[in-house]
């Protein structure tokens, strides 16, 4: 895509959000199914199904997705797409190009084993390689405003609150 067409298509999407800013506020969804004859969680991505379950690390025999795989997968994915557009709008030329993610776990506080070990990614490098011509200063704005408008990126450097709820059914005897 040129960086016009780019323009041309996201235009009149901002002048609507300008105009009526509670039109650019949208709700996301994801929804699972318990997995019933093992430990899992089927997703519905939207494209696809996948199943979830334990990391090896936890149990697991390697054989379903790791919900920390998704989560590394959904930043790389999400770091592409942005780095796409913001060299596109920019009218950088990117001949081919990766990006990687990779975070460091202690499995020791996600199965209790020591209670002072933080549950969760300790720390997360994302890293982009590209074939390109761009000068250091072109690349030096691309990676900044990769990292602003990268949703899942701010969305983990700016964790916003999250609620849990349980809700039950009961069963009829």
């Amino acid at each position: 895509m040129e960086s016009d067409a780019l323009r041309q298509l996201q235009a009149p999407l901002k002048e609507r959000y300008r105009n009526e800013p509670t039109a650019a506020s949208i709700t996301l969804h994801a929804r699972g199914e318990l997995g019933s004859e093992s430990i899992s969680c089927r997703i519905e991505t939207g494209k696809a199904l996948v199943e979830a379950g334990l990391h090896p690390a936890t149990g697991g025999d390697g054989s379903l997705a790791c919900s920390g795989d998704m989560l590394l997968e959904a930043l790389v994915a999400c770091a592409g797409v942005t780095l796409n557009a913001v060299a596109t709008a920019l009218g950088i030329t990117i001949r081919s190009g990766s990006v990687r993610a990779e975070g460091d776990l202690d499995f020791r506080g996600t199965l209790g084993v020591e209670k002072g070990v933080p549950v969760g990614f300790r720390d997360i490098r994302l890293a982009f390689d590209l074939d390109t011509d761009a000068t250091a200063e072109q690349q030096a704005t691309l990676l900044k405003l990769t990292e602003r408008y990268c949703v899942i990126l701010q969305t983990l450097r700016n964790a916003p609150p999250v609620s849990t709820a349980l809700n039950t059914a009961t069963a009829a005897a």
